[in-house]
């Protein structure tokens, strides 16, 4: 027998990573892309203001209108109902709820009101408007 030759039974010298490497490359890749994809929320445009420095509190609640008229109460679409229980049960776990109000510039205005007299019948008094910066 020649020394080219390799017996089934006999042990490799090297091990072949290339396979192991292409999954975990695939795996870095699919973590990457579904970690950005979570955080993304609801996109509006916001108007711009020159007091954009405000920063949300850690347990703020955040309400969106679209330029649509949808309502959502952290990135979950509500109804104004369920906007008013739901924020009603945050406010019974902390008292001093903040709440940002994020709506698109041309959104409907009624809207807008409707959840700020939401806020106002809770007793909500950290209310904040985002903006951005005008440049």
């Amino acid at each position: 027998m020649s020394a080219d030759i390799r017996d089934d039974n006999q042990p490799y010298d090297e091990i072949n990573i290339t396979p192991m490497l292409d999954l975990a490359y695939v795996l870095l890749v699919t973590f990457i892309i579904m970690t950005t994809a979570s955080v993304q929320g609801v996109k509006v445009d916001v108007p711009r203001t020159a007091a954009a420095e405000n920063l949300a509190k850690p347990q703020t609640r955040a309400i969106t209108v679209t330029r649509e008229g949808n309502v959502f109460l952290d990135a979950y679409p509500v109804d104004m109902t369920q906007l008013e229980q739901r924020l009603a049960d945050f406010k019974r776990a902390n008292p001093a709820l903040p709440v940002v109000l994020k709506a698109d510039g041309e959104a409907q205005y009624e809207k807008v009101m409707e959840a700020l007299e939401i806020c106002k019948r809770l007793d909500i008094t950290e209310i904040g408007l985002v903006t951005r910066r005008a440049q």
